[in-house]
């Protein structure tokens, strides 16, 4: 049994679906469903199919195929071009692609004087922030001395004799750390919930260090950021403070990292795919 066979069927079972339920609802014979489950895409028509069965399996057991596709394209067979082709029922027809190549050599002059026009615009824009940076220079150049005039110690707050002036030696008590404890593990095995204290904010920022799926979103499941696949280098930044809630998808948690208000969180789970829900504490 392969990743992604594992993960179709962990999804399928959560939903408490048998393969011949599974049948029913894709139209997909059962044997197909249970080589995709085993990973023995050997037996299946072609690796087109490969995928177009699993997009409707994944879909059907409520998973997300285009991040499956991104944490687990290594598992999958890629399609060939006899078998893309051969799938196709229909060609296109040459008289219309000789139609839109046609249109295509129309509208190149407006497209490379609109290019023109672009370039023309950029060159203005430099030549302006130049000019805007020049004229600031002047200015600091041409800033007046500011004349600093020595106050009496006694009226800066100076205690005579050695005394400490008694507003500097009252310590205001330090405000507690924020507090985000140990991960709750819930049933489905895939999500973690972390209870956020001692802090009023909820600043998420997730760093990638690899290619993985990241999407952010609220208790309404409504999406703060453009949920897709993330590569090495990239970070998405969100305050979730106003919504007092958030969830994190992680589509490679090994190649990503989670930070709470500039602090690490260290996941209680070590497994590829999982849920982050971050919450404040009532």
């Amino acid at each position: 049994m392969n990743d992604i066979g594992s993960r179709l069927r962990e999804a399928r079972l959560v939903k408490q679906l048998s393969l011949d339920d599974l049948q029913d609802i894709t139209k997909i014979q059962k044997r197909y469903l249970q080589a995709i489950e085993e990973g023995n895409f050997d037996m299946m028509p072609g690796a087109f199919y490969v995928r177009a069965f699993v997009k409707q399996y994944a879909e059907a057991v409520g998973l997300n195929y285009e991040e499956l596709l991104v944490t687990y394209k290594l598992d999958l067979p890629e399609a060939s071009t006899e078998e893309v082709t051969s799938s196709i029922q229909s060609t296109p027809n040459r008289r219309k692609i000789s139609r839109s190549s046609s249109k295509l050599v129309e509208a190149m002059p407006k497209i490379i004087v609109a290019l023109f026009i672009i370039v023309l615009f950029v060159v203005f824009w430099i030549f302006l922030q130049k000019k805007l940076g020049n004229d600031t220079a002047v200015e600091k150049e041409q800033a007046p001395e500011v004349e600093y005039v020595e106050k009496d110690p006694t009226e800066a707050g100076v205690v005579e004799d050695g005394e400490q002036n008694e507003e500097e030696a009252i310590e205001e008590p330090a405000a507690p750390a924020q507090t985000l404890p140990q991960g709750e593990i819930q049933a489905d095995g895939v999500t973690t919930i972390y209870t956020l204290s001692n802090t009023d904010t909820m600043n998420l920022r997730v760093e990638a260090y690899g290619l993985t799926w990241i999407g952010i979103r609220n208790a309404s499941a409504a999406e703060q950021v453009d949920a897709r696949a993330y590569d090495n280098g990239e970070v998405v930044e969100f305050d979730a403070t106003a919504n007092r809630f958030a969830r994190i998808r992680l589509g490679d948690s090994t190649k990503a990292k989670v930070f709470v208000n500039g602090e690490e969180l260290q996941y209680a789970q070590n497994i590829v795919t999982q849920n982050i829900i971050i919450q404040f504490a009532e």
